[in-house]
């Protein structure tokens, strides 16, 4: 009995030793299997969520995008109101202020408050006076005004350049990651395809295990790419929505293809010198240092006196002593302002108004030394990101594609290693992922570049 038993034993464990890299393998998949369902069926409900949002065929063009943000944006309507209020004002401080009318009593005898029982009351009397300012205090009031009200009105421009920019560099963040999924989507297929192959390999013993959790572990990095990069479109959408006056929740299809042509820049100097003519920010400051040297001149007017005029009528009650009838009494006023505190009062203002002017002079250097810093870092960024991706698309990515399809044939007769080919697909997909990056951002340097400058035509 016990040498039957010997005789099943060894053949049973010799069996289980050959099986056990099929039976682990096995187990491995399943189980890769397992954590992978939950992340597929994950991805699936987002991109259906994705598709039915929108209606099959409707595409938002960036263009399309920008006119709906300049017809939406309620940041630029806030503005537009703003320089509509603004453009109130000159008319307002250009006019003589409203003249007073007086109604009085006067010389009224409290014993009996009889009108008639004192010559010198006048009951009632009537007066009309204005104020008159020195001659070119109120065309400088007024001019002053109007220079406040063009730079509001420079503000909408530079507030409508930064939006532009700002839809242009979301729509391209969006864009990249469209194109990033769609990369993640083709290579997830080519990754099952290499665990096909693997095991293919491995069930005729020209394979190994490892091969097959490799490709396994990569599929499941993508998974997870794909899951981060679908959670930031998201994050984008709501934020081009918002731009756009439109609900955050509303999802965004945009076009598949783009012009990927990067024409040249015009030079430095003359992109410095479109900005000094056409960026709105600069004009605005221009009308504030004119609104700054009016209030100086204004400040110098107010060591001249202003003035009063006033003219009264009362009315008497009673006779006079031989009978007649009380005359009523007429009044001519006249009366100024005496400016005698010069030292202490006019003198510190003028001080003041023009401490103010050197400070918004200052402030228009600052500011023209900041948009060309801003025009140089920005040209240097879009040439940088211009020559990457035409080096990746002429150079990196053909050759990234043909290793990896060189690599495919020489794994499949046993000549490349599983590992290298893996590795040679990742670094293509990544190659793939970076040049769709490199040329959003190009297109997003672009954008800011125009906003600095304050044109759209700034290509050679």
């Amino acid at each position: 009995m016990s040498t039957i038993k010997s005789n099943y034993v060894f053949p049973i464990y010799f069996f289980l030793l050959v099986l056990s890299p099929c039976i682990t393998l096995a187990d491995e998949m399943e189980k890769t299997e397992e954590l992978i369902k939950p992340y597929e069926s994950i991805i699936n409900e987002a991109a259906a969520s994705l598709a039915n949002d929108l209606p099959t065929g409707e595409i938002l063009t960036l263009e399309e995008s920008i006119n709906l943000a300049l017809v939406g944006n309620p940041g630029l309507a806030e503005m537009q109101a703003r320089a509509q209020a603004i453009a109130e004002i000159p008319s307002q401080v250009g006019t003589l202020p409203d003249p007073i009318l007086s109604f009085n009593i006067l010389n009224l005898p409290t014993d009996t408050f009889d009108t008639s029982q004192v010559g010198m009351t006048q009951a009632p009397q009537f007066g009309l006076s204005q104020a008159i300012p020195f001659p070119g205090k109120l065309g400088l009031r007024k001019q002053a005004a109007e220079y406040e009200a063009e730079a509001a009105s420079n503000d909408i421009d530079e507030i409508r350049l930064n939006l532009v920019r700002n839809v242009k560099t979301i729509w391209w963040n969006i864009f990249n990651l469209d194109q990033s999924l769609n990369i993640i989507l083709q290579n997830q297929k080519l990754l099952r395809q290499f665990v096909e192959i693997a095991q293919t390999k491995y069930s005729v013993g020209q394979g190994l295990q490892q091969d097959v959790l490799l490709a396994q572990l990569e599929l499941s990095k993508l998974l997870d790419l794909e899951l981060r990069l679908m959670g930031a479109r998201r994050a984008e959408e709501a934020r081009l929505n918002a731009l756009m006056n439109i609900s955050p929740d509303h999802t965004v299809h945009l076009p598949q293809q783009v012009d990927e042509l990067m024409l040249p820049l015009a030079g430095e100097q003359h992109l410095f010198s479109l900005a000094d003519q056409s960026r709105p920010l600069l004009a605005r400051q221009g009308n504030r240092i004119q609104a700054a040297s009016t209030r100086v001149e204004l400040a110098k007017k107010d060591f001249y006196p202003d003035f009063n005029i006033g003219a009264l009528y009362g009315f008497r009650s009673g006779n006079e002593i031989n009978g007649d009838s009380r005359a009523d009494f007429a009044s001519i006023r006249f009366s100024m302002t005496l400016p005698i505190f010069t030292d202490t009062k006019q003198s510190k203002a003028v001080n003041q108004r023009a401490s103010e002017l050197m400070e918004q002079n200052y402030r228009l250097q600052d500011l023209r030394l900041a948009i060309q810093a801003n025009i140089t870092g920005t040209m240097a960024d879009y040439r940088r990101a211009r020559d990457q991706s035409e080096l990746f698309k002429t150079g990196i990515l053909p050759q990234a594609r043909q290793t990896v399809a060189s690599m495919l044939a020489g794994y499949q007769v046993n000549k490349v290693d599983f590992l290298n080919l893996v590795s040679a697909q990742i670094t293509l997909y990544n190659y793939e992922i970076r040049y769709w990056q490199v040329l959003s951002e190009a297109n997003q340097a672009l954008a800011r570049l125009v906003a600095a400058v304050g044109v759209e035509n700034i290509n050679d």
